[in-house]
């Protein structure tokens, strides 16, 4: 018995590997904790680090869509474009917020309909290609107009002589005593002639009455065969001693008959104002 009690130790070797086993399985069932555990700890913190960073990802993509889309928003009534712009934080407040919506709104902007749709962050509207087109063309049409209305200033300031005043318009006398008057007392202005018209008309009067065909036929003149003519009653051989150049030769013509009367009064009294009779 006590021989085969010694060879039952084997169960105490059971015993040390079931105690070995034990400890084994609680070294495997530790091992898959701790290896889980440090397995697992990683992934689980990048898991994490994800989720913390996507959101702020997430976000700033969000953000950006946000600010580069324009927002629509639809006019209800009691709102005006100030307090619209403030709303939605528009850079150049009301104003921008017009210039985006001038279509939109109308020409007066404090007048806004409910009901308009607006759109935050839209541009000011650019000039059409036509409408710019011209202005490029006409800039340069004005420009080269400008150029050549200095051009021409210039040439006429200094290239064309200063045109020379008009020649002034010959005078023109009615054709009767007082015309003849008049223009004999230029003609004898442009010789020196002194005579006044008050002193030719008074001796016309005396003389022929006024009549340029006058003649008389029975003085001594006459008789003599050089009858006195006209209207300042000249005979012919002092008619044509003191003819005025310029005038008709003809005696009997009113203008060349007064001015050469006056020559001769001139010569002989000084002047035709100074006769007061037959002379």
């Amino acid at each position: 018995m006590p021989a085969q009690g010694k060879h039952r130790r084997p169960k105490s070797v059971s015993l040390g590997r079931g105690i070995a086993a034990v400890a084994t399985g609680g070294a495997v069932l530790a091992l898959p904790v701790l290896g889980a555990s440090t397995a697992s700890a990683a992934p689980a913190h990048s898991v994490a680090a994800e989720k913390a960073v996507a959101p702020v990802s997430v976000t700033v993509q969000a953000n950006s869509v946000t600010k580069a889309a324009p927002a629509k928003h639809s006019v209800v009534s009691g709102e005006t474009l100030s307090k619209i712009a403030r709303e939605y934080s528009v850079s150049g407040g009301w104003k921008k917020l017009y210039e985006g919506n001038r279509k939109a709104v109308g020409e007066n902007p404090n007048l806004i309909h409910p009901g308009i749709t607006l759109t935050i962050g839209a541009k000011a509207a650019a000039p059409s290609d036509a409408k710019a087109g011209k202005a490029a063309k006409a800039a340069p049409a004005a420009e080269r107009t400008a150029t050549a209305e200095r051009s021409d200033r210039s040439e006429r300031t200094t290239a064309a002589p200063a045109a020379a005043p008009a020649a002034a318009a010959p005078a023109t006398y009615t054709n009767d005593l007082d015309g003849w008057i008049k223009e004999s007392l230029a003609v004898m202005a442009r010789h020196g002639i002194p005579g006044s018209y008050e002193g030719i008309h008074r001796n016309i009067i005396r003389e022929s009455s006024g009549n340029p065909n006058a003649i008389n036929n029975w003085d001594s003149n006459a008789v003599k065969g050089t009858p006195s003519k006209g209207l300042l009653q000249v005979i012919d051989p002092t008619f044509q001693a003191y003819h005025v150049p310029g005038t008709s030769t003809d005696s009997y013509d009113p203008v060349a008959n007064i001015t050469a009367a006056c020559n001769y009064a001139a010569d002989r009294y000084g002047s035709i104002d100074n006769v007061f009779g037959a002379y």
